[in-house]
């Protein structure tokens, strides 16, 4: 991920001390990069000039409390306000991201009230948002300004979101969610620029307690249809949320839950949440995977408002886990409170159990209390089982991303030894570093005596690809080498063999998918019913799976004499070549480049034969090291490798090792993407 993108530019006019009166007025401006991240810093930045205003006194009143000296000022009202905010400008920044990629302009801008003309309305006090981008790219069917028109609403660049579950596109849902909060909203085209502006008005955004809702209210609710699923049970009197303010909480939650890839995270984010925001405690319980029998639920995380009750809520909640009538459903069900004993100075209230569900598989229990009442409101019931939807769906893909990781594990340890061979006379390093994608790597290693026992070999390889295709060459090639080199074949005819085993064996590959396209089972472009091997690039079929490879396999005999000493036969197959370090400085290839494994039959590979000599240092890597990307360049461009070895003259051999590795790290800001082994071996 990159940074989270910074305003290049922010100024912010000084605010009035009193409420907005004669012309007084507020702008906060900021320039966003388009890219992804910039609805999210939009959003902090539209409840950051809110907040500075509000400490400033542009927004002094609070009619929300009417009168209760314990409010601050504006709190409720600049809370409602700034949900609202949040919400129009998250959908227009996202817009502009998604459908101009250009820069995007965010200005807030508080207008005072202004005198009405003789038999007009008085202009109230309201805050402007406008988000512009810099690529109209639509000509304008209708009055750009005219929210009455829908050709003007509905074809304008920058109204449609593809967020539909099924993909399906839906025209115009972000427009409608500012038709339903504004006031009044537009769009206006300049010369290279896009604004879309809206409107919300200062006054009127809340409800006191015991009246009836107010039409913002209403438009709350009706952006709350635009955007989430329905809820299967009616929003009757509407609390402080109001609609409003869950929408803005519900898209920080799917935001905050979407990247977690381990469940105990997504409960812990989970409970932090809810508290104290819906409920002054939360716990979360997980099933067992697969929905194992005799397996009780797990307590995975509690949370507290107070956290010195959490502990004696954690005893509470294990004596006796929420009880919910089976078959499991989604939706949330009133639960006892639990009996936390002495310690639980929380006085009874509300509880309310949600089973977390996901393609319709139980996968825990949501559980949140709410002190001083006897029930829990239908509407934030509605949002507990809305919010309880995204929790399932986080946790569900945090298991299948951890069972992926597993398998690959468990996969990962079979193919690779579990340890090297000690080479008398010489001492060895080895560094492997598999990617972080979780997927079985292609990148292969080994290092084992050969009888009659003065004889050890070494292996480095690299299989075209990743993944499960990847694991099946290298669950191939790495026993093949160790049983030729056991049968005494030397380093070339090894290579030899290795190259027409995975040639029969892609063969025949690609004759069972041929004849099973030839059944009717499979289709197969380029296969006919008898199937047969096309030799040439790829080492298979047209609709054979590619199975080559690169490779830098050798052989070390002790030198004989009490000089010391090795002599190292090997060959590379279309591998990074080996480094040769002296003791002076000087550092060369010790091997010829050849063709890759498995590309073509009729290639006979040759090796080469030096000495190592007290002192010498071997460095064999794999391509995670020598295409190491920074940007357009690569680690080995300009014999990159070669110099860094270099500086690691009177190093040891796990010095050399170390170097090369930090110094792979080093070459760029993001974490190698690729496998990373290298194999470093040095006379003594």
């Amino acid at each position: 991920m990159g940074p989270i993108p910074i305003p290049r530019e922010t100024h912010h006019l000084p605010a009035p001390q009193v409420p907005l009166r004669g012309g007084a007025r507020s702008i906060s401006h900021t320039s966003l990069p388009g890219n992804p991240l910039a609805p999210a810093a939009a959003r902090r930045f539209a409840r950051a000039a809110l907040a500075d205003w509000t400490s400033l006194g542009s927004l002094a009143t609070c009619t929300f409390c009417h009168g209760d000296e314990s409010c601050s000022p504006g709190r409720h009202s600049t809370d409602l306000l700034a949900d609202d905010a949040v919400l129009i400008v998250d959908e227009l920044v996202t817009n502009a991201v998604v459908h101009a990629g250009t820069t995007v302009e965010v200005l807030c801008r508080l207008e005072a009230p202004t005198e009405a003309a003789p038999g007009e309305a008085e202009e109230p006090a309201a805050l402007v948002l406008e988000v512009s981008d810099h690529h109209p790219a639509r000509a304008v069917r209708g009055d750009p300004d005219d929210p009455d028109d829908p050709d003007a609403a509905g074809d304008m660049d920058g109204d449609v979101r593809e967020r539909m579950p099924s993909g399906i596109p839906e025209y115009g849902r972000g427009l409608q969610l500012v038709a339903a909060l504004a006031e009044r909203w537009g769009i206006t085209y300049r010369s290279g620029l896009k604004t879309v502006w809206a409107r919300l008005p200062l006054e009127g955004r809340d409800t006191a307690p015991g009246r009836p809702a107010e039409p913002a209210l209403r438009r709350g609710l009706r952006a709350a249809e635009i955007l989430a699923p329905a809820t299967r049970r009616p929003v009757r009197d509407a609390p402080e949320w109001a609609g409003r303010g869950a929408l803005s909480f519900l898209a920080e939650a799917s935001e905050l839950l979407a990247g977690q890839l381990d469940e105990e995270l997504v409960a812990a984010l989970s409970t932090q949440l809810l508290v104290p925001r819906l409920a002054e405690w939360c716990a979360v319980w997980l099933d067992g995977e697969h929905g194992q029998s005799g397996a009780p639920p797990r307590l995975a995380r509690v949370w507290h408002a107070d956290e010195s009750r959490i502990e004696p809520l954690r005893a509470a909640l294990e004596k006796e886990p929420p009880r919910l009538p089976d078959p499991p459903r989604g939706e949330p069900v009133p639960v006892p409170w639990p009996d936390g004993g002495p310690e639980d100075r929380a006085g009874g209230g509300a509880a309310l159990a949600c089973r977390l569900m996901a393609n319709g598989r139980a996968l825990g229990t949501l559980l949140l209390g709410r002190p001083g009442r006897s029930t829990v409101p239908d509407e934030v019931a509605a949002l507990v089982e809305d919010f309880a939807r995204r929790v399932a769906l986080a946790i569900g893909a945090a298991r299948r991303y951890t069972r992926q990781v597993t398998i690959s594990r468990v996969l990962q340890r079979g193919l690779l030894p579990s340890q090297v061979a000690r080479i008398p006379g010489v001492a060895s390093s080895l560094v492997y570093e598999p990617s972080d994608d979780g997927l079985a790597g292609g990148d292969f290693y080994d290092v084992f005596p050969c009888p009659p026992g003065d004889r050890w070999c070494f292996m480095l390889g690299d299989v075209q690809g990743s993944g499960p295709e990847a694991a099946v060459v290298t669950g191939l090639a790495r026993p093949w080498l160790r049983l030729l080199a056991r049968e005494g074949y030397r380093v070339g005819a090894v290579l030899d063999r290795l190259n027409r085993l995975l040639l029969d064996d892609a063969t025949e590959a690609a004759e069972s998918a041929s004849l099973m396209a030839a059944a009717g089972v499979v289709s197969v472009p380029g296969a006919g019913p008898g199937g047969g091997h096309q030799s040439g690039p790829g080492g298979g079929s047209e609709g054979g799976q590619a199975r080559f490879l690169s490779l830098l396999y050798g052989e070390l005999m002790p030198l004989p004499g009490e000089g010391g000493g090795i002599r190292c036969t090997l060959a590379s197959a279309g591998h990074p070549l080996p480094l040769l370090l002296r003791p002076d400085g000087t550092v060369r290839a010790a091997a010829e480049p050849q063709l890759l494994l498995g590309v073509v039959d009729k290639v006979a590979y040759e090796s080469s034969t030096f000495d190592l000599e007290p002192g010498d240092t071997l460095l064999c890597v794999t391509d995670g090291v020598t295409e190491r990307r920074s940007g357009r360049r690569m680690l080995d461009d300009g014999d990159g490798l070669a110099r860094a070895l270099a500086e690691c003259v009177g190093m040891t051999a796990q010095g050399v090792a170390e170097r090369i590795r930090r110094a792979v790290h080093e070459f760029a800001e993001t974490p190698p993407g690729d496998d990373l082994a290298l194999l470093v071996l040095q006379a003594e």
